[in-house]
């Protein structure tokens, strides 16, 4: 089966890649890292001028979606360009939201209509907290609201703890406080959740793909411009080859994440609560993460190699793209546990 973009998907993705590329990721990183959250603001206000934030809420609640396949060509442009907040964990909040929505409590329905059209507008940035995810909340202390699934409990929580210190210092950690307001309790949270997760690791393999491209760019800019014996480091086949093998491994991923893309779209919410396309779905998104998180670090090992110790400082821009792949790796499904899925009868 081949995993081709149509023409409104591929100029939808270059619409975003451009104007994140006028955005200053990199001052917005810095900022969001000590937690100054005004320049990240901004650059989320341009996502969601130019539809971001509404793929992954349905129509129902003033979103335009779910629309897993347009969600993961912005967020690839999203990792291409470091963009920081918590992205995969708002779009997989809309997923658990909506889904609860249905067949869930009043609360449930009532916060899905709080919630939603500010998500897909992009007034409200969300938090998720999940199994799936660890006990952490990304980016708590940016959040309009954090969510928290607690077994087959929701609630949303009355504030986070102390902000812990990450791989990444622009993903923040934080465990959501005790308490609040329950939401939704019984199996229908579970299921909803587990399929929430998917959309988390699905939308964190995007970025991650977008990352390591995003990395063998510039390794091979750097690579065409540094000299060596009087010849420019990137003519020398040993570097080709190392080029080669990072941008190859990227390439296998990218049709494994538009292949999840597609199983994720079948089924009510997009997949979110099918008893069969969502199995398949699970075991999809699981070998893009994979092979997406994988492709990535090779990169950003391959970035740090041939630039030397250069990529290791903090001033050079290199250093946030470096990180944020090892962190990205790890994120809502780890390289055993997505094998372990993708095997899984």
């Amino acid at each position: 089966m081949r995993f081709l973009l149509d023409q409104a998907q591929t100029d939808f993705g270059h619409t975003v890649d451009r104007m994140l590329g006028g955005a200053d990721t990199p001052h917005a990183v810095r900022a969001w890292a000590r937690g100054e959250h005004a320049p990240g603001r901004a650059v989320w206000g341009r996502l969601a001028d130019a539809g971001v934030t509404s793929l992954a809420v349905p129509e129902a609640y003033e979103g335009v979606g779910p629309l897993p396949v347009e969600l993961g060509v912005a967020y690839v442009a999203a990792g291409r360009h470091a963009v920081p907040g918590p992205l995969a964990e708002t779009a997989a909040a809309a997923v658990l939201l909506a889904a609860l929505a249905e067949g869930g409590t009043a609360a449930a329905g009532q916060a899905a209509k709080d919630w939603l059209p500010r998500i897909a507008d992009g007034r409200a940035l969300v938090t998720l907290a999940a199994a799936d995810g660890g006990p952490y909340a990304l980016d708590a202390d940016a959040a309009d609201a954090v969510f928290a699934v607690a077994g087959e409990e929701l609630w949303l929580a009355p504030g986070h703890g102390p902000v812990q210190p990450s791989f990444d210092p622009a993903r923040r950690l934080a465990r959501p406080l005790p308490g609040g307001e329950l939401l939704a309790r019984g199996p229908a949270v579970a299921a909803a959740a587990a399929r929430a997760a998917d959309w988390a690791a699905f939308a964190t393999a995007a970025l991650s793909l977008g990352t390591g491209l995003a990395l063998v760019e510039r390794t091979a800019a750097y690579a065409g411009q540094r000299t060596q014996f009087g010849r420019p480091i990137g003519s020398f086949q040993a570097v080709k080859h190392r080029l080669a093998d990072a941008l190859i491994g990227l390439e296998f991923a990218r049709p494994l994440l538009y292949g999840a893309a597609v199983a994720l779209a079948s089924g009510p919410w997009g997949g979110a609560l099918a008893s069969g396309p969502a199995g398949d779905a699970r075991a999809e998104v699981a070998a893009a993460k994979v092979a997406a998180g994988e492709a990535a670090y090779t990169a950003a090992r391959t970035a740090l190699q041939l630039h030397g110790a250069l990529g290791y400082t903090d001033e050079y821009d290199l250093s946030l793209w470096i990180r944020k792949a090892r962190a990205l790796r790890s994120a809502w499904g780890s390289p055993s546990v997505c094998r372990a899925r993708v095997l899984a009868p």
